[in-house]
């Protein structure tokens, strides 16, 4: 089992060498999670996209159905966002990020991410990720 944050199912949807990459590292019948928050920042991600003028109407909707297809499931913020605001404030890190990094510590899994802060802070925490990853 593995947790997957927003920037690691985005670079996926994206089919770029780091998002095939991760792909790859995937076993196969891996169950993927994350906090019910993706579906809300994958839309935001996306909105930005087609804002800038780098996706149709049509692409974007494909994006989302794709990255939403990666995650077996998603698992109600309510669950640990005690937790993750707490080691928000410990760690002076965004609640956003704790979710997942905390939901990877409870279930002792691995984090798939690109964002190096977020990988710093779960070093720290002694969470396992997946950050630098190349064909």
């Amino acid at each position: 089992m593995v947790v997957m944050d927003c920037s690691a199912v985005i670079e996926m949807c994206r089919n770029t060498q780091k998002g095939r990459a991760l792909r790859q590292l995937l076993l196969e019948g891996e169950q993927v999670m994350a906090p019910d928050l993706l579906k809300i920042e994958l839309r935001n991600v996306v909105w930005k996209y087609r804002r800038a003028g780098h996706l149709s109407e049509k692409e974007a909707s494909l994006w989302i159905q794709t990255a939403l297809g990666v995650v077996d499931s998603f698992v109600p913020s309510d669950v640990n966002i005690d937790e993750a605001y707490a080691e928000a404030v410990l760690r002076e890190h965004p609640v956003y990020d704790m979710l997942y990094a905390t939901l990877a510590r409870r279930h002792a899994c691995c984090l798939f991410t690109l964002d190096k802060r977020l990988v710093t802070v779960c070093q720290e925490m002694g969470v396992n990720c997946i950050e630098e990853v190349a064909l």
